[in-house]
């Protein structure tokens, strides 16, 4: 069964890609589990081909490779299949879905987090900054990119200023400068940034793999749906991937690509975009199968003004601790 649903952000998240300003998906119901898809604009498949995708997976169903197979470049709909069927799988095993991931005992029962902090003036993003800090997060992430790079600059310098040298300070740029400009902040921001987002077009591994010459660290996001992750570590154009597991085509996927990622040295961190409580518990859960993962983009929950179900897995002190009930998430979920 596929329910539509649409959520409301809080307030408007402000990117260089332009301003967030609700959620539109679908929630795949099956017997036996539950998944998410919540296609994002530039990121995956449009709403209308994602639910077209979908009704061809449910209309297959219980046949979950045939199902899969009819979301092929379809990644929103392929996320919302394999995670019902991952749920279901886990349920029928009653364990918790991160530790049915993973391969081992390897895992862990809490996940260290970023706070996001959208892109506004000096004053407002100093203020939101120190905001987080002082509600435990000791990692902070800014958009940057919507203006011009030496405002972004001064605003990252102010965040550093604000919150001292022990917070973690990262900027996502979502693919918004030039050469040039990329050029200039890494610069200037040297020991003030641990690592810029997605700071050049998707498709410039060549450029990207030349920003590592600075130090500040390179994270690529967007690259990851334009290349595989064999030909980002190839270039060697990263310290970091940065995995939404909405736009890689499901936890299955994106686990896959954090795992070859560590494999080679290269850090994996695991964030949403921007989705209901399905998706982001499940990323969650993602997160939780690889112990050591630095700081995650999953403190998002706050970004909606309403949900499809109470959060299971709130965040505190800069953590979010991983629900233990079978499967993906407890309790009912209602569009």
């Amino acid at each position: 069964m596929i329910e539509p649903f649409s959520l409301p952000l809080a307030s408007p998240l402000d990117t260089a890609a332009g301003a967030i300003t609700e959620r539109q998906g679908f929630l795949l119901r099956t017997r036996d589990g539950l998944g998410e898809a919540t296609p994002l604009s530039g990121w995956t498949e449009s709403r209308e081909k994602c639910r077209d995708a979908l009704e061809t997976a449910d209309a297959a169903l219980p046949d979950w490779q045939a199902a899969l197979d009819a979301c092929r470049g379809r990644p929103a709909a392929r996320h919302a299949v394999a995670l019902a069927h991952l749920d279901a799988a886990s349920r029928a095993e009653r364990e918790p879905l991160y530790r049915f991931l993973a391969d081992d005992d390897s895992w862990v029962e809490s996940v260290p987090v970023n706070a996001t902090v959208g892109d506004d003036s000096v004053e407002s993003t100093v203020a939101s900054a120190r905001e987080a800090v002082a509600s435990g997060f000791d990692c902070v992430k800014v958009k940057v990119g919507a203006r011009a790079v030496a405002d972004d600059v001064e605003r990252l310098r102010a965040v550093r200023a604000a919150v001292g040298a022990d917070v973690e300070l990262r900027a996502d740029a979502n693919a918004a400068w030039s050469a040039d400009e990329a050029n200039y902040a890494f610069d200037e921001l040297a020991g003030d940034v641990s690592y810029v987002e997605q700071p050049l077009a998707k498709s410039d591994l060549d450029g990207h793999a030349a920003l590592r010459e600075h130090d500040v660290g390179v994270a690529l996001d967007e690259t990851l749906t334009e290349y595989g992750v064999r030909e980002v570590l190839a270039a060697d154009a990263a310290d970091a991937v940065v995995l939404k597991p909405m736009a890689l085509g499901g936890l299955d996927r994106a686990r896959e690509v954090a795992l070859t990622a560590r494999e080679a040295g290269v850090a994996a961190v695991v964030t949403t975009t921007v989705d209901a409580v399905v998706a982001r518990t499940a990323a969650v859960h993602l997160a939780a199968s690889l112990p050591g993962a630095p700081a995650c983009g999953l403190a998002t929950a706050s970004l909606l003004d309403a949900d499809l179900a109470p959060d299971p897995a709130p965040v505190g002190d800069g953590e979010v601790s991983v629900p233990q009930d079978p499967g993906n998430l407890p309790g009912e979920v209602r569009p």
